[in-house]
Protein backbone atom coordinates (compact mmCIF):
# COMPACT_ATOMS: atom_id res chain seq x y z
CA UNK A 1 0.00 0.00 0.00
CA UNK A 2 1.34 3.96 -0.64
CA UNK A 3 -0.09 6.46 1.52
CA UNK A 4 -2.43 7.20 -1.55
CA UNK A 5 -4.15 3.81 -2.58
CA UNK A 6 -4.57 0.19 -1.81
CA UNK A 7 -3.16 -2.79 -3.88
CA UNK A 8 -3.65 -5.95 -4.72
CA UNK A 9 -1.26 -8.48 -7.56
CA UNK A 10 -3.71 -10.99 -8.76
CA UNK A 11 -2.33 -14.26 -11.44
CA UNK A 12 -4.68 -13.37 -13.61
CA UNK A 13 -4.81 -11.59 -17.40
CA UNK A 14 -6.06 -7.93 -17.47
CA UNK A 15 -9.74 -8.90 -18.52
CA UNK A 16 -9.98 -11.49 -15.99
CA UNK A 17 -8.61 -9.71 -13.35
CA UNK A 18 -10.90 -6.88 -14.27
CA UNK A 19 -13.87 -9.25 -13.87
CA UNK A 20 -12.56 -10.21 -10.42
CA UNK A 21 -12.30 -6.48 -9.51
CA UNK A 22 -15.66 -6.26 -10.60
CA UNK A 23 -17.10 -9.07 -8.49
CA UNK A 24 -15.09 -7.67 -5.50
CA UNK A 25 -16.64 -3.69 -6.06
CA UNK A 26 -20.05 -5.45 -6.21
CA UNK A 27 -19.80 -7.07 -2.77
CA UNK A 28 -19.40 -3.69 -1.67
CA UNK A 29 -22.22 -1.96 -3.05
CA UNK A 30 -19.65 -0.25 -5.49
CA UNK A 31 -18.74 -0.34 -9.53
CA UNK A 32 -16.53 1.01 -12.30
CA UNK A 33 -18.61 4.15 -13.63
CA UNK A 34 -15.70 5.04 -16.11
CA UNK A 35 -12.65 3.30 -18.22
CA UNK A 36 -10.19 4.53 -20.12
CA UNK A 37 -8.06 1.95 -21.92
CA UNK A 38 -4.59 3.70 -21.59
CA UNK A 39 -2.90 1.10 -23.92
CA UNK A 40 -5.17 2.22 -26.70
CA UNK A 41 -5.01 5.87 -25.72
CA UNK A 42 -1.24 5.94 -26.15
CA UNK A 43 -1.03 3.95 -29.30
CA UNK A 44 -3.57 6.60 -30.84
CA UNK A 45 -2.61 9.53 -29.69
CA UNK A 46 0.98 9.12 -29.12
CA UNK A 47 1.91 6.00 -31.10
CA UNK A 48 3.68 4.00 -27.91
CA UNK A 49 3.19 0.39 -27.44
CA UNK A 50 2.66 -0.38 -23.83
CA UNK A 51 1.28 -3.15 -21.83
CA UNK A 52 -2.63 -3.57 -20.78
CA UNK A 53 -3.69 -0.78 -18.61
CA UNK A 54 -6.81 0.70 -17.66
CA UNK A 55 -7.70 4.17 -15.52
CA UNK A 56 -10.70 3.71 -13.48
CA UNK A 57 -13.14 5.49 -11.41
CA UNK A 58 -14.81 3.68 -8.84
CA UNK A 59 -18.07 4.31 -6.93
CA UNK A 60 -20.39 3.91 -4.67
CA UNK A 61 -23.99 5.87 -5.30
CA UNK A 62 -24.85 5.97 -1.70
CA UNK A 63 -21.88 7.37 -0.64
CA UNK A 64 -21.67 9.62 -3.70
CA UNK A 65 -25.02 10.66 -2.73
CA UNK A 66 -24.06 11.73 0.64
CA UNK A 67 -20.66 13.79 -0.12
CA UNK A 68 -23.02 15.65 -2.68
CA UNK A 69 -25.78 16.30 -0.48
CA UNK A 70 -23.51 17.09 2.52
CA UNK A 71 -20.98 19.36 0.38
CA UNK A 72 -22.27 19.47 -3.37
CA UNK A 73 -19.08 21.28 -4.93
CA UNK A 74 -17.25 17.64 -3.70
CA UNK A 75 -18.34 16.66 -6.72
CA UNK A 76 -15.44 17.83 -8.88
CA UNK A 77 -12.83 15.59 -6.26
CA UNK A 78 -15.19 12.26 -7.52
CA UNK A 79 -15.54 9.38 -8.63
CA UNK A 80 -12.41 7.74 -6.38
CA UNK A 81 -9.56 6.83 -8.71
CA UNK A 82 -8.35 3.46 -9.55
CA UNK A 83 -5.66 1.54 -12.11
CA UNK A 84 -5.55 -1.81 -13.34
CA UNK A 85 -2.51 -3.13 -15.77
CA UNK A 86 -0.94 -6.12 -16.50
CA UNK A 87 2.96 -5.00 -17.19
CA UNK A 88 3.64 -9.15 -17.43
CA UNK A 89 1.56 -11.63 -19.31
CA UNK A 90 -0.61 -13.16 -16.84
CA UNK A 91 0.10 -10.69 -13.67
CA UNK A 92 -2.17 -7.93 -13.11
CA UNK A 93 -1.99 -5.05 -10.44
CA UNK A 94 -4.86 -3.18 -9.04
CA UNK A 95 -4.03 0.44 -7.44
CA UNK A 96 -7.46 1.62 -5.96
CA UNK A 97 -7.16 5.22 -4.39
CA UNK A 98 -7.62 5.43 -0.42
CA UNK A 99 -10.75 7.61 -0.33
CA UNK A 100 -9.41 9.85 2.43
CA UNK A 101 -7.33 11.74 -0.42
CA UNK A 102 -10.65 13.05 -1.26
CA UNK A 103 -11.06 14.34 2.37
CA UNK A 104 -7.38 15.67 2.03
CA UNK A 105 -8.40 17.23 -1.12
CA UNK A 106 -10.79 19.14 0.07
CA UNK A 107 -10.21 20.74 3.51
CA UNK A 108 -13.71 19.45 4.71
CA UNK A 109 -14.62 19.52 8.11
CA UNK A 110 -17.82 18.35 8.05
CA UNK A 111 -18.61 15.17 9.97
CA UNK A 112 -20.96 14.00 7.14
CA UNK A 113 -18.36 14.27 4.92
CA UNK A 114 -15.74 12.47 7.45
CA UNK A 115 -18.22 9.52 8.02
CA UNK A 116 -18.88 8.74 4.35
CA UNK A 117 -15.29 8.71 3.06
CA UNK A 118 -14.51 6.92 6.10
CA UNK A 119 -17.20 4.34 5.09
CA UNK A 120 -15.46 4.72 1.68
CA UNK A 121 -12.33 3.62 2.91
CA UNK A 122 -13.36 0.55 4.82
CA UNK A 123 -15.20 -0.49 1.71
CA UNK A 124 -12.28 -0.34 -0.74
CA UNK A 125 -10.11 -1.96 1.87
CA UNK A 126 -11.95 -4.61 2.18
CA UNK A 127 -12.03 -5.16 -1.31
CA UNK A 128 -7.86 -5.04 -2.08
CA UNK A 129 -8.32 -7.40 0.98
CA UNK A 130 -10.62 -9.60 -0.44
CA UNK A 131 -8.51 -9.32 -3.75
CA UNK A 132 -5.39 -9.89 -1.64
CA UNK A 133 -6.62 -13.14 -0.64
CA UNK A 134 -7.76 -14.93 -4.00
CA UNK A 135 -11.58 -14.26 -2.80
CA UNK A 136 -13.83 -12.77 -6.11
CA UNK A 137 -17.15 -11.98 -3.81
Amino acid sequence: MTAYAFTAELAQPLPQALETLRSALAAEQMGIVSEVDMQATLKAKLGLDSPPQRLLGLCSPRIAHALVSAEPDIAALLPCGGSIAEPTPGRTRIVLQDPRVILQASGSTQAEVRDALEQARTAVQRVAQRLSAGQEA
